[in-house]
């Protein structure tokens, strides 16, 4: 595992998940965080992830905002993934938290090669999108 620095912003983990002649291939804990913000965006029934601005302001506030409510660990290329979340009003907590692990876990292991051990889901608050 490496520490680097990124524009003056703080230290950020790195994990080689590729090695070979020609090179290596590092990730950032914040772009597996960031990939299991965008997987669990896309399940019906996720409002928003918590700690960050509801689904139509993600899109003019960067993508870089739904690392927030994600705990991201690897060691020795497992991950334990940690989301809090906001959930619609109405949605059986129990089938769409099931259906995230299955989606961020899917998500992480097929753009990054990591094995996945752990998918823990946090149901921060409740959304009623009819107050809107």
């Amino acid at each position: 595992m490496r520490r680097f620095q990124i524009w003056g912003k703080e230290e950020r983990n790195t994990y080689t998940i590729q090695e070979e002649e020609i090179g290596q291939v590092q990730i950032a804990d914040e772009v597996v965080a960031i990939i299991a913000g965008l997987a669990a965006m896309e399940v019906d029934g996720v409002s928003s992830m918590a700690g960050t601005s509801t689904r139509d302001l993600i899109s003019k506030l960067g993508k870089k905002n739904l690392s927030k409510g994600v705990k991201v660990d690897v060691l020795d290329g497992v991950v334990t993934v940690s989301l809090s979340l906001n959930l619609r009003f109405g949605k059986n907590i129990m089938e769409v938290s099931s259906r995230v692990q299955e989606k961020v876990k899917a998500a992480i292991e097929n753009m990054t090669g990591l094995s996945v051990a752990d998918v823990n889901i946090k149901v921060a608050g409740v959304d009623d999108d009819t107050e809107n």
